[in-house]
């Protein structure tokens, strides 16, 4: 006489599940490759903004990104491609300088002390970084040259505009290296609209038409 208490027997299923059943479908297989390399590109701008470029492996790269070195070297090629893209500020540069005229300074600022708190990328403090690379070192900074100042420099009406940017992206490499490096107890104290308050004004005037 059947267990009136036992529970019947699950019907089996007509589509037996196979090894593949549970892998990521196509659509999201792209997704997954792109948060693996952004985990890598994310450690790589740790390790190249801390080590020389001779100490830093691929191996430490990989380990920190959480992911295996084959798969670094599938991705970037070379230790050297990998440097080349955390070193290109193509995109940076549209984000730093994505305002108008007229209010970039305090963007800019406001850009920058982001950055410190992990929402969204800095070209400035990782240029600060690339003394410790010899070569790729120089090439670096040629890049910031061509695609941060020169792109900021061709956005300045008036005269010396060349100087006038590079003297305005300095003046944030000094408030990066205070924010980040030197950790300022004053200025951290700060919210970021206070901080902007005292910097803009000295930055603005390098941006605006100097004749107008």
């Amino acid at each position: 006489m059947p267990d009136a208490h036992k529970p019947a027997p699950r019907p089996a299923s007509p589509h037996p599940a196979s090894p593949q059943a549970n892998s990521p479908g196509p659509a999201t297989r792209p997704r997954d490759a792109e948060a693996r390399r952004a985990d890598i590109l994310q450690a790589a701008r740790y390790a190249f903004g801390r080590h020389a470029y001779a100490d830093t492996t691929i191996a430490g790269i990989a380990q920190a990104a959480g992911v295996s070195p084959a798969l670094v070297m599938k991705y970037f090629g070379s230790k050297e491609q990998l440097f080349s893209q955390v070193f290109t500020f193509e995109d940076d540069a549209e984000a730093l300088l994505g305002a108008p005229l007229d209010t970039l300074a305090r963007h800019m600022v406001l850009h920058l002390l982001a950055t410190q708190h992990g929402e969204a990328r800095d070209p400035i403090l990782r240029i600060a970084f690339s003394r410790l690379h010899d070569e790729q070192g120089r090439q670096a900074r040629a890049n910031f040259r061509a695609q941060v100042i020169t792109r900021l420099a061709e956005r300045l009406p008036g005269p010396d505009a060349p100087l006038r940017a590079e003297m305005a992206v300095g003046i944030l490499l000094g408030l990066g290296a205070l924010y980040a490096m030197v950790q300022a107890e004053t200025v951290r104290a700060l919210t970021p609209d206070q901080i902007a308050d005292h910097y803009a004004p000295l930055i603005q005037p390098l941006l605006s038409d100097p004749s107008a």
